[in-house]
């Protein structure tokens, strides 16, 4: 289930970016279907839908963004 966060969408991908070596915006893909997070700025409304990415064996290998405008 997508979860909503309040907050400032471009400080969220910099501390995710701290966190994990590897985040990508993709618009196209097949993981921001059901995103694991959708960010909302509240000044703005932007949106912005963040999910993790993970191979088989279950090692998080990354995260994949889209901003919704």
């Amino acid at each position: 289930m997508t979860t909503v966060i309040r907050r400032d969408a471009e400080r969220f991908l910099r501390e995710l970016r701290a966190h994990y070596g590897d985040v990508w915006r993709m618009p196209t893909s097949k993981y921001l279907s059901k995103p694991d997070f959708v960010v909302v700025d509240p000044k703005s409304g932007r949106k912005t839908k963040v999910s993790f990415v993970s191979l088989d064996d279950g090692e998080v290998v990354g995260v994949v963004y889209d901003e919704l405008g």
